[in-house]
């Protein structure tokens, strides 16, 4: 299979889709890998090492899009890159298309095949080429946060951990995934009062035991969140719906009883966000006030480290990378059914019901879009 890796385009976003190790994964099972020049160049990855590993260096991205029959990448493509993929290409990246109708229909138009990494799953439930940067964002929340609560940011200029004899920062975590432990475990390790709210009784049992009592455990209700972020000095967003909207937790109403520089890191933004005041900002700019609140919603934190984010990110993807570029995309959907969640888009129809029904597009089941390949007596 020829497959190819464009340089991410989107505002300061220097991750990449493959290192030189996942291309010489790759090459070493018969594939030809194409990357665009420069690619590499934002994490210290030259040309030549990809080079050396077996790829050949194209100078533009019509050129990927145009000679690839997969297209690997890290972000959602960006219009102009819609516009460029084809019939039948495979398209293998993050997507988080329930908020962004514009990008489904462009995938749509395309015709391609649309694979997303947040929505793969694993034998266990869990979400694997999502949870690395789940890791990464929920640890970068506190760094990004602490930061954020300095004055000359707009913050109420607290000290996340405190100092002998003046209290530390409120930590509020909603949500007690990925994300959500990542986030908590920074902040008690800087010294801050964490309150963390899930709605999994299990899952708040197992953080209460993992923190051994170093931070709050409470049942997420509407009574007990509205407590507990009008009382914090940093509320960390970390919700998730895999696939779909994420869910409007923190009301105007609650923001406007919050603080005076509170601040709120949403990493739920990807997904749409879960404060009703969320909006998607980039890192060149940040952050801005609301409600007397200051909101990071940076839609692509990992980028912000993404030396460390693209080693992470490789990782988890390169066995389905070399899956799909093995047996083709047909044959290695229908051999896992957890790669097989990840078909978002398929010849022009919706095939992730939670997309569907966020966005109003006719939903095909990914048994009915393979369906001329799903089992001997379809042929």
């Amino acid at each position: 299979m020829l497959i190819g890796v464009p340089k991410e385009i989107k505002v300061h976003e220097y991750r990449v889709g493959l290192t030189p190790a996942g291309v010489r994964e790759l090459t070493a099972h018969g594939h030809q890998v194409l990357i665009q020049a420069s690619a590499g160049l934002g994490i210290g990855i030259a040309d030549a090492q990809y080079v050396a590993a077996g790829a050949s260096i194209v100078d533009t991205a019509a050129e990927i899009f145009a000679r690839s029959e997969m297209v690997i990448k890290v972000k959602e493509p960006q219009p102009v890159e819609c516009a460029m993929l084809r019939e039948g290409q495979v398209l293998f990246t993050y997507l988080h298309l329930a908020p962004d109708p514009a990008q489904t229909q462009g995938l749509i138009d395309s015709g391609c095949v649309a694979i997303a990494y947040e929505t793969v799953t694993d034998g266990r439930g869990g979400l694997p080429l999502l949870a690395p940067m789940s890791e990464v964002a929920g640890r970068m929340s506190i760094q990004a946060g602490a930061h954020a609560l300095e004055k000359a940011q707009g913050g109420t200029g607290v000290l996340l951990g405190g100092v002998p004899g003046v209290a530390p920062a409120d930590v509020v975590v909603i949500g007690g995934g990925v994300v959500g432990y990542n986030a908590a475990r920074l902040a008690v390790g800087m010294g801050a009062r964490v309150t963390i709210l899930d709605r999994s009784l299990p899952r708040l049992a197992w953080l209460d035991t993992t923190f051994d009592g170093r931070l709050t455990t409470l049942y997420s209700t509407a009574d007990a969140l509205e407590t507990a972020v009008i009382h914090a000095d940093l509320v960390i967003g970390a919700v998730l719906v895999p696939g779909a909207a994420a869910p409007k937790l923190v009301t105007r109403a609650m923001l406007k009883r919050m603080k005076p520089g509170a601040v709120i890191v949403d990493v739920a933004i990807d997904q749409g966000g879960c404060f009703e005041t969320s909006r998607a900002t980039t890192h060149q700019n940040p952050t801005y006030v609301e409600e007397g609140v200051v909101h990071y919603c940076v839609a692509n934190m990992p980028g912000g480290v993404a030396r460390t984010s693209t080693f992470a990110l490789t990782n988890a993807t390169l066995p389905f990378a070399l899956a799909l570029a093995d047996k083709g995309y047909k044959r290695a959907l229908l051999d896992d059914p957890n790669l097989r969640e990840g078909l978002n888009v398929h010849l022009g129809r919706v095939t992730y019901k939670a997309v569907a029904e966020a966005l109003g597009h006719d939903y095909q089941s990914t048994s009915e879009a393979l369906k001329p390949w799903w089992a001997p007596s379809d042929h």
